[in-house]
């Protein structure tokens, strides 16, 4: 959400900065979030973060910063473009001792689009293999020049395992919180983003919201296109009561009719029953008509996940699976553990039930012990994926694959009988191999086909002879072989394959 600058508006106040961090997966974004997080609050403070809500806010020499955690998986784009979309400052992280990866082309790609101030953190130089200016030559090359190399970006060797750098980054992002001259209005209707949702065992669906505008006090009234609510209660990141939020606050809210998805605008109204008329009624995921070819198979998932990013980042890498062959249908997607409901509708729709960082309800677990419903639940999304991958697989209709082994050169043919023959030749391409099937060309043109019915090479046989070497083959098929001719052998395996 991009801020207006007016410089007529009198009610304009300086806001907090906005930072998202993003890099390349294992080169420390979430290791760097932390120790800024442990940096700047102590352990009793921090003491009521339990739930990843997406987004945290520190005070530095007497001013704020807010960081976003941005949900789901940094690889994926999408998760990524939505979380730079409402930042003003973007961090980009590459690991000193492994330098510029795909990943990390991906996300210099997307700052240069939303052309967003970055700040780049050289992280784990406290490894011996660290190379902090080989990584800046390697930048170089992607066009994305820090200072000491002749640009405008700033760096920073840091290491998020012994703190190491953590101050001058933070120093760093309010000198370019300055020169961008960030500036809200406190009196304006509160707007802002949705920054991640899930459902709470005891206070139902849960939003943290990133205020972007105005203020936000308890009674009032928000709406995304998805989901409305009366605030009655205002958190902030450590989950302590709060009568209102400013510019650039996180603030988790609960009561909503349902949980908003991550990424859409929220603004306030008048009275819940025109947020309600505001809200868009979702529709039902997995009720359209599927049109299913003879060849086709389809997959019914339902998924079960700790937040709605992360839902929302693995529908994105699913739906980047080929489905010519396999149909993946997602019945149900929501935040939550996994519960009766799931398994009813599990069961009415042959589905499998993904879980990723969830648990299984003690009511469920109960049904379970009667019905068989695959469930599989897990830690990393790129396990989730792989395994939604092999299922699809595991069902798709196996085709015939040729694999082609080799030629040969007729040098000699001898007993001919029926439809059988005995020739011999020469290997001139790959291998043979004892039951290939046979086709047969003169002068390039196909005249006929077949199969080995045996092999052999000194008058001994074998199972393979190779490219240089002479053997005599016993053919069986459909064309009397000459001298000259030229013998191509292959196989057919059954494969499965989603390409």
């Amino acid at each position: 959400m991009e801020m207006e600058k007016n410089s007529e508006n009198k009610n304009l106040i300086v806001r907090p900065p906005v930072v998202v961090v993003m890099g390349h997966i294992d080169h420390g974004k979430s290791s760097l979030l932390e120790a800024i997080r442990d940096f700047k609050i102590t352990s009793k403070e921090s003491g009521g973060i339990t739930q990843h809500i997406g987004a945290y806010q520190i005070e530095e020499k007497g001013q704020k910063i807010t960081f976003l955690d941005t949900p789901g998986h940094e690889a994926f784009s999408k998760m990524r473009s939505r979380g730079a979309k409402v930042a003003d400052i973007a961090i980009l992280v590459i690991d000193a001792s492994e330098g510029v990866k795909a990943q990390t082309k991906e996300v210099i790609s997307l700052i240069k689009e939303l052309n967003i101030p970055t700040i780049v953190a050289l992280n784990k130089i406290d490894k011996p293999d660290a190379n902090s200016e080989k990584v800046k030559r390697e930048l170089v090359k992607e066009d994305f020049l820090v200072e000491s190399m002749g640009g405008k970006i700033p760096s920073q060797e840091i290491s998020a395992k012994t703190k190491e750098g953590i101050p001058e980054i933070l120093d760093m992002i309010l000198l370019l919180a300055e020169m961008e001259g960030l500036k809200a209005d406190p009196l304006a209707e509160a707007k802002g983003v949705v920054v991640e949702s899930y459902s709470d065992s005891q206070r139902g669906p849960t939003a943290t919201l990133l205020l972007m505008e105005g203020t936000l006090e308890k009674g009032d009234v928000i709406g995304t296109s998805s989901a409305f609510a009366k605030v009655k209660n205002l958190e902030d990141f450590q989950g302590k009561q709060i009568d209102k939020a400013f510019p650039s606050a996180p603030v988790v809210v609960f009561g909503f009719n349902g949980a908003p998805k991550t990424g859409e605008e929220f603004k306030t109204f008048p009275d819940v029953k025109v947020a309600e008329d505001f809200v868009k009624k979702p529709e039902g995921k997995g009720q359209e008509v599927l049109e299913v070819g003879e060849e086709q198979r389809v997959l019914n998932l339902i998924l079960k996940t700790d937040v709605l990013g992360s839902a929302e980042a693995i529908e994105g890498i699913l739906d980047t699976f080929p489905q010519d062959k396999v149909i993946l249908r997602i019945l149900k997607s929501e935040a939550g553990d996994i519960n009766d409901g799931d398994l009813k509708l599990a069961t009415g729709g042959k589905a499998v039930i993904v879980g990723f960082k969830v648990k299984i309800d003690s009511v469920a677990k109960k049904i379970l012990e009667r019905e068989k419903i695959k469930i599989m639940v897990f830690d990393i999304i790129y396990e989730l994926v792989q395994n939604v991958k092999d299922l699809m697989e595991k069902i798709v209709v196996a085709e015939d694959v040729r694999i082609n082994l080799g030629k040969m050169r007729v040098l000699q043919k001898f007993l001919a009988e029926k439809n059988r023959q005995i020739v011999g030749g020469r290997v001139t391409e790959g291998q043979l191999k004892k039951g290939a099937k046979i086709e047969v060309f003169r002068s390039e043109e196909k005249i006929g086909q077949g199969r080995m019915i045996n092999l052999q090479r000194n008058k001994k046989d074998i199972d393979s002879v190779s490219k240089g070497e002479e053997c005599g083959i016993l053919f069986e098929g459909d064309v009397k072989i000459e001298e000259g001719d030229v013998l191509e052998f292959y196989v057919q395996e059954k494969r499965k394959s989603l390409e």
